[in-house]
């Protein structure tokens, strides 16, 4: 992570249905509440173009995508999802939490899709010239149970969740191998924990997280 960002920017990782916008919103509310200023954003999307794409790639109805135009979309979305809202934030010494970034790419579209996960992390970097989390929280879920809490209510998938197990179970796997790779740079638990213990968990380390990178400014430590 270069010098020049001032705030600190965590990524919400994992498996469609581990519970990433749950942790994400309960982690926003947490460090809102210590007098913090937080901005919540996802990926793709996050800014008026990246919303229009999102529905471009996610939703149904647009045709068959090949592999390629559906990495090219998500690396666009991102480019202006770094450079329009994340590293502004940054340079104001904004807490910035995003719902998937680059490695959510390189393991739906480098393993998912078997572009290679080599290619597509080096499309992505160009694309947000090299920004990168401080802490990338993974919440490992198996596939057969995210696919139960997606579809839990009859809630409609998207053209990614509707994809097979099989797919799925490439990319939880690509994940787990890039935490193992970057120890320093991931937060892994299991999905499965409550929903409580997984924020609580997450709030800790992103406390100590900011205290160190900040000085220990007030307001970083629990009351």
């Amino acid at each position: 992570m270069s010098t020049q960002e001032a705030g600190l920017f965590i990524a919400f990782e994992g498996g469609d249905g581990a519970g990433k916008s749950t942790q994400a919103r309960l982690l926003a509310d947490a460090l809102t509440a210590r007098g913090l200023t937080v901005l919540q954003t996802r990926e793709p999307g996050g800014t008026p173009i990246g919303e229009r794409l999102r529905s471009l790639v996610l939703d149904h109805g647009h045709g068959h995508i090949d592999a390629h135009t559906e990495a090219l979309i998500f690396a666009a979305s991102r480019a202006a999802h770094a450079s329009q809202v994340i590293r502004p934030a940054l340079d104001r010494g904004d807490i910035v939490l995003t719902d998937r970034y680059i490695d959510s790419s390189v393991a739906y579209q480098g393993a998912g899709r078997d572009l290679g996960e080599d290619a597509v992390r080096t499309l992505n970097e160009w694309a947000t010239s090299g920004l990168q989390p401080h802490l990338t929280v993974l919440l490992d879920v198996d596939p057969a149970v995210g696919r139960q809490r997606r579809t839990a209510g009859d809630a409609a998938e998207d053209r990614l969740e509707s994809e097979a197990d099989e797919f799925h179970a490439r990319i939880r796997a690509a994940f787990l191998d890039l935490a193992a790779n970057r120890p320093d740079g991931y937060l892994v638990l299991p999905a499965h924990l409550s929903v409580a213990e997984l924020a609580a968990r997450i709030l800790e380390r992103v406390t100590f997280l900011h205290s160190v990178a900040a000085g220990t400014r007030p307001g970083l430590v629990a009351p």
